[in-house]
C-alpha cells in the first residue's frame, strides 16, 4: 500500500520517463510535489525502491527506473508476486536443465579510495584487483576501479564501500558522473557540470553543497560505467 506521496512521485516519474525517456531530476520530482527539499524526496524514493516500484541503477546519469505499477496506475493486478532468496536451498531445476550460465569477467585494478564527499588524495596505486563482468566494458578503452568512501553521491546509487568501475577519458558531457582531479592534488567522484568557463561538481546529497573551479583546475579522469557492491 502506497501513501499519496509515494502514489504521486511514481505517477510522476513514470509520465516523465513515458513522454521523454528519462526520468525527472530531484529538483523537478520536488517541485511536482511542493516538498521543500531534496531529502523529502529521497525518503519517498527510497520507500518505493524498497517496495520494488522503481530501481535505481548508479552507471546512468539519471539513475531511475520504473519497474511496475499499482493497479491504480495501470498495474496488472497479481503480476508482481514478490521473489524469495533462500541462499540454503539446493538446486532444483529439471534433470537436463540447461546449466546456469556463466558471466564473462576480467580482473581490474582498484586504484585505491574515491571520495563521494569532501576530497580526499589523489589515487596513486593499485591496492588489489576485482572482478567485473565484460558487460560493463562494452564501449572499449582503458578501465579502473575505485572503492566509494563517503555518502555525496548515496541519491545516485553509489554508497560509502561500494566499487565503481571507471572508463578513462578526458572529456565528459553534463551530467556524467566522473572521477575528477582538482588542482592536480584532489580526486572526488561527482556529476560534472560545465558552466561557461566554469566546472561545477555536483554531489547528489543535499547536505553537500555543489562545488565550482575555473576550468583549468580541473580535469576528467574517467567516467562511471559501473558499480559493484558485496552485501
Amino acid at each position: 500500500m502506497l501513501t499519496k506521496k509515494q502514489l504521486d512521485l511514481l505517477e510522476f516519474i513514470n509520465k516523465r520517463v513515458q513522454r521523454d525517456g528519462v526520468p525527472p531530476s530531484f529538483d523537478e520530482m520536488k517541485e511536482a510535489l511542493d516538498l521543500r527539499s531534496k531529502s523529502g524526496i529521497h525518503r519517498l524514493i527510497t520507500a518505493l525502491e524498497e517496495r520494488g516500484f522503481i530501481r535505481r541503477l548508479a552507471h546512468r546519469a539519471r539513475a531511475i527506473e520504473v519497474v511496475k505499477l499499482p493497479e491504480s496506475l495501470g498495474g496488472t493486478a497479481g503480476g508482481f508476486a514478490p521473489k524469495l532468496i533462500d541462499g540454503d536451498k539446493p538446486d532444483t531445476r529439471p534433470t537436463g536443465a540447461a546449466p546456469l550460465q556463466h558471466v564473462p569477467a576480467v580482473e581490474l585494478p582498484v586504484m585505491g579510495r574515491i571520495a563521494a564527499g569532501v576530497p580526499i588524495a589523489a589515487i596513486s596505486e593499485v591496492s588489489h584487483n576485482v572482478a567485473v563482468p565484460t558487460s560493463m566494458m562494452r564501449d572499449g578503452g582503458e578501465h579502473y576501479a575505485l572503492e566509494v568512501k563517503g555518502d555525496s553521491m548515496i541519491e545516485a546509487g553509489i554508497n560509502n564501500g561500494d566499487v565503481v568501475v571507471i572508463r578513462e577519458t578526458q572529456t565528459a558531457e553534463n551530467g556524467d558522473i566522473v572521477v575528477a582531479l582538482i588542482e592536480d592534488q584532489e580526486a572526488t567522484l561527482k556529476r560534472f557540470f560545465r558552466r561557461g568557463s566554469a566546472i561545477a561538481l555536483e554531489a547528489a546529497n543535499p547536505a553537500y553543497e555543489t562545488r565550482v573551479f575555473p576550468e583549468d583546475k580541473v580535469k576528467v579522469q574517467g567516467r562511471l560505467v559501473g558499480l559493484i557492491r558485496s552485501y
